[in-house]
């Protein structure tokens, strides 16, 4: 336990990680705070996860955040999916959506279902039953009054950390320019006591926040907390990313392109599109890299590609003494699923629900960490998974991943699946049962059985409940507007403007 309360908090680092911090921190805790946040504007932010998934909305609520609104200051749109193409093999794609597939029973979800009928030649694509998808695949978007649409955002990150920076300050939240020079640690117990800025400036605390990136300067530099470098089942270790002019009407969907050394992402938003190119160094030099990657877009790029160089991985702890990590000082997992930015909500949404009332506990600490490292975990697979499904012979770099000594914990996940069809949630995997069916089968992952559920229901009824099942997903898709006409509306309203 430490023994000095936590009345003042320091947050190192702006950007996403940090303003997400200091606005939350500012406004939930329950209780007042004394928050600094030091950056520097000559320290440059990654900018990377401008795609997030749907827990972002959370967060977002919680703040109040109108919307309409955060539409329009972050020029952002609709995301129901990504769309990974030539992941199985080249000229393959398919769609993970955000979506429930059709509906199950309290036994077994809708995919067994769908695979008894399938057998029979009952059964449409499975994508077929899925608003979501068919929705992203149709570019179309809206918010109804009868039914929930699962979505999620595309922003400008340096836009969104711009308006939380004002909704921050705003509620009290004290700003410091200028780069920290010193770290100085409490000679009995190790904890940190002070930042000194290079200007001179004195900054104590009794908590410090770790938003300065893959420097790490707190956890690691000052801390020495150690990392666990996940390289071995993630091999990528190199990014360029690049912004570039966005021609036509965006789709409501990321696509994650699959190549011969990693893959490349588009990211479509109001005002531009994100690209990006991610790839391991030992199958793709950096020079070879940035002409692949300018080479795949046909629009007028508007910075340079901005280089990346990473180790995928996460700290041994999240929570060291009296720091946390948030963000890519926490560690790095490939943006593949979109996960970057609700990797920070979720270390912020856990240090809320944690905060010590007066004093640090160790059972506090243990417990965040705890949670935030089997939330990684989950990822982690899940971006394994993409890999080591493929088959793309041929490829050294592919082939090398068919054959990763997989984590003990998916090794079971994809056995089960493939044997019994069976997908179990764990308490704190983000993804959903049918994230996991929609990715294991997209790459191309076929269960030999199904629960035998499946089989209460005679031939006639079967295909009686695959067609009510399909027609309930049509009939949602026929109410959308185009997804680009609904942006537009929807960002010029003052509330949410709803469909009937």
């Amino acid at each position: 336990m430490s023994a000095i309360a936590v009345e003042r908090v320091v947050i190192a680092g702006g950007g996403t990680a940090g303003w997400m911090a200091a606005a939350a921190l500012s406004r939930l805790v329950g209780r007042p705070l004394s928050i600094t946040l030091i950056e520097s504007e000559e320290i440059g932010t990654v900018g990377v996860g401008e795609a997030t998934i749907p827990t972002l909305l959370t967060i977002n609520r919680l703040l109040n955040i109108p919307e309409p609104e955060f539409i329009r200051e972050t020029q952002g749109t609709f995301k129901l999916g990504i769309q990974f193409e030539n992941w199985l093999e080249e000229g393959h794609s398919y769609i993970h959506s955000f979506g429930d597939t059709g509906r199950g029973c309290w036994a077994g979800g809708f995919h067994h279902f769908w695979l008894r009928a399938q057998r029979a030649g009952q059964a449409a694509s499975f994508g077929d039953y899925c608003p979501e998808l068919k929705a992203a695949q149709a570019n179309k978007f809206g918010i109804l009054k009868e039914h929930k649409i699962n979505y999620a955002y595309h922003l400008d990150a340096s836009r969104y950390g711009q308006y939380l920076r004002t909704m921050a300050e705003k509620s009290g939240v004290r700003r410091v320019e200028g780069k920290i020079d010193h770290v100085t640690l409490d000679p009995e117990n190790g904890h940190i006591t002070a930042l000194t800025m290079a200007s001179g400036e004195l900054i104590g605390g009794d908590l410090f926040i770790d938003c300065t990136g893959f420097r790490a300067l707190l956890i690691e530099q000052a801390l020495q907390t150690g990392f666990d470098d996940w390289s071995h089942w993630l091999p990528c270790n190199r990014a360029l990313a690049v912004q570039s002019e966005l021609h036509g009407e965006p789709p409501p969907f990321t696509k994650a392109i699959a190549h011969d050394a990693g893959w490349r992402w588009r990211i479509p938003l109001q005002h531009r599109a994100g690209n990006g190119l991610v790839y391991c160094s030992d199958y793709l030099s950096d020079n070879d890299a940035r002409e692949r990657l300018l080479g795949a877009i046909s629009e007028p790029t508007l910075i340079e590609p901005r280089a990346i160089r990473f180790t995928t991985g996460q700290r041994k702890q999240y929570w060291h003494k009296n720091c946390i990590a948030l963000g890519l000082s926490s560690g790095f997992i490939e943006p593949l699923e979109s996960t970057s930015i609700h990797f920070i909500q979720n270390g912020i949404m856990w240090l809320l629900l944690n905060f010590p009332d007066k004093f640090i506990e160790s059972t506090t600490v243990e417990e965040y960490n705890t949670r935030m490292r089997s939330e990684a975990e989950h990822i982690r697979d899940f971006i394994v998974l993409h890999y080591v499904a493929n088959q793309r012979h041929g490829d050294p770099f592919w082939d090398a991943c068919r054959h990763i000594d997989l984590p003990a914990t998916l090794k079971h996940r994809m056995e089960l699946f493939e044997r019994t069809a069976r997908v179990f949630k764990p308490q704190d995997d983000v993804f959903s049962e049918n994230s996991w069916v929609q990715v294991m089968m997209g790459q191309g992952i076929e269960p030999k059985s199904y629960h035998n559920i499946a089989d209460s229901l005679s031939d006639k009824q079967l295909s009686d409940f695959m067609a009510q099942a399909k027609m309930h997903s049509d009939r949602i898709v026929d109410a959308l507007p185009p997804h680009g006409e609904f942006v537009r509306r929807y960002r010029a309203a003052s509330g949410a403007p709803q469909i009937n």
